[in-house]
């Protein structure tokens, strides 16, 4: 693609309901986070913004040498932010980072069985069984200066789930196109030109620096761009679209976003915490869950609170997902008589009480969500005792499973189902799986199912696969579907960006006028 000549450098100046929870690349694995952190780091590959196929980052080309041996060539002359320069050994050493007992990435480690310096110019990936999404998986995993990571003391990723702290936390040094200059969080992210990239001389980005201010208080984001302090709006509220849209020096580009919001269920407990039903753990039930889920009215949400912003779903991923069918996407009718019927033949004819947990600056209107849902749940006699937590603790917490219902928005980087199955309903346990399975969800035949899944190299057999495991997490209502995120990307009309269905900018094609 030919680009136009950049025209003079421009700061540009971005925000969204909340902050990256941190800087280290496999420690949380989080959609905003991990977009920030592909301006700072590259990958080996990424997906082309405009195609959405793959493309050559820090490896230039690859080849198969076995079904379970792929060989990776690494560009050439390639440097840090700090001038030295990338090395094989240290993609070797960001790939085994990512597959540490603190990393939150092993799902994209899914199959690695070893990986090895070939020389100075080749790495290859060994892999325990053939892998038909490694190179989807690899555009998530990034790359670290060994030596920097070891004089940090940063050698393994920072544990979400805990509060230490290591240096790769609060600092990062990459290879990407931006640079940190400064991160005060839930203040201030300020990234400024990496000029030692590789990739400007085919980028058409003229911003020199990149200032990401997170807002929490939508009316008060909406103030910001409307006033034209942010240049930019990543996920503007559904209630003040319409006014946007109307504004002479703003424009406004919507897409699905390839993410999934849902609600999980603690299945594992044998009593629920601050539940008035003592001795047993109701959402153990098939018919209390199908009662939760046939309580909730989708098409209000849909209407009301997303003000038309939503894309109904009765899958637990998005339609541009591998495995996704119309079969799959079909959802429980809502009907508040046959959920008190459900629930009375449960033995909770007069419902119970429950904790509900939501995040209120992750996902669009997510509190308003959950608000809703609580009110129609007390309709059939669930008391719903919700609580709402800002992001950067929301999410240790639901890992430390210690929330009986809870919401989760799931976006799928490999655009494979997959990465949702493993890391949703697989049981838990090593490489990934049920990672972020927090309502510990057990089924022995949806393990065998994503386990083979894992290596089958059988198109048709492996997509029948995906789908039956999706339509398993349906029957079993492992979680309850709500809808797939529309997603309103707002700036002033001097700013032009691509629009891309995981809902990331791409920083070397931004342009300010």
């Amino acid at each position: 693609m030919a680009w136009a000549l950049p025209v003079a450098a421009k700061p540009f100046k971005w925000t969204s309901a909340s902050d990256i929870p941190t800087l280290d690349i496999h420690s949380q694995n989080n959609a905003l986070s991990n977009g920030v952190h592909a301006a700072v780091y590259d990958s080996l590959v990424y997906y082309n913004s405009s195609t959405f196929k793959l493309e050559p980052r820090l490896a230039t080309a690859w080849r198969e040498i076995s079904a379970t041996q792929m060989r990776f060539t690494l560009r050439a002359g390639v440097k840090f932010s700090d001038g030295t320069p990338l090395t094989a050994d240290d993609v070797v050493f960001s790939l085994n980072r990512a597959r540490a007992k603190t990393s939150n990435f092993t799902v994209y480690t899914q199959g690695f069985d070893k990986i090895i310096k070939v020389n100075e110019s080749n790495v290859d990936i060994m892999l325990s069984g053939p892998n038909p999404v490694l190179l989807n998986q690899l555009t998530e995993l990034r790359i670290m200066s060994k030596a920097w990571a070891e004089k940090n003391k940063s050698i393994e990723p920072k544990d979400i789930r805990t509060p230490e702290e290591s240096f790769a936390h609060r600092n990062a040094m990459g290879s990407g196109s931006y640079m940190v200059k400064e991160w005060q969080p839930d203040q201030r992210l300020i990234l400024v030109k990496n000029p030692l990239w590789w990739g400007w001389n085919s980028a058409p980005s003229n911003v020199t620096e990149i200032i990401y201010t997170p807002i929490k208080n939508e009316a008060t984001r909406a103030a910001a761009i409307l006033s034209g302090e942010v240049d930019f709006v990543l996920d503007p509220s559904p209630q003040d679209l319409a006014r946007m849209r109307n504004q002479a020096h703003l424009k406004v580009i919507d897409g699905v976003e390839n993410r999934t919001i849902f609600l999980g269920m603690d299945q594992f407990r044998d009593e629920l915490p601050g539940s008035n039903v003592k001795g047993k753990n109701p959402l153990k039930d098939l018919k209390v869950r199908k009662a939760l889920y046939q309580a909730i009215d989708i098409e209000t949400i849909h209407r009301v609170t997303m003000r038309g912003m939503s894309q109904t779903t009765g899958a637990i991923v998005a339609s541009q997902v591998n495995g996704w069918t119309a079969g799959v996407n079909k959802r429980l009718p809502y009907g508040l008589d046959e959920a008190k019927k459900l629930l009375a033949e449960a033995g909770y004819p007069q419902g119970f009480e429950v904790d509900f947990a939501c995040p209120n600056n992750r996902y669009i209107n997510d509190e308003e969500i959950c608000q809703a849902i609580t009110a129609m749940w007390a309709k059939i006699g669930i008391k719903a005792k919700l609580r709402t937590l800002p992001l950067v603790t929301y999410f240790p917490m639901i890992q430390r499973y210690e929330a009986s219902i809870f919401m989760l928005g799931w976006g799928v980087p490999t655009f494979d189902a997959l990465y949702s199955l493993q890391s949703l309903v697989r049981s838990v346990g090593t490489g990934g799986d049920g990672n972020y399975n927090v309502g510990r969800y057990s089924n022995a035949r949806m393990d065998y199912v994503v386990d083979r899944v894992k290596s089958e190299t059988d198109t048709l057999v492996r997509n029948r696969l995906l789908t039956e495991g999706l339509q398993l997490q349906n029957d079993t209502v492992a979680h309850i579907p709500l809808h797939n995120q529309v997603i309103p990307w707002v700036m002033k009309k001097s700013v032009t960006v691509v629009h891309r269905p995981d809902n990331r900018l791409d920083w070397a094609l931004i342009t300010v006028q």
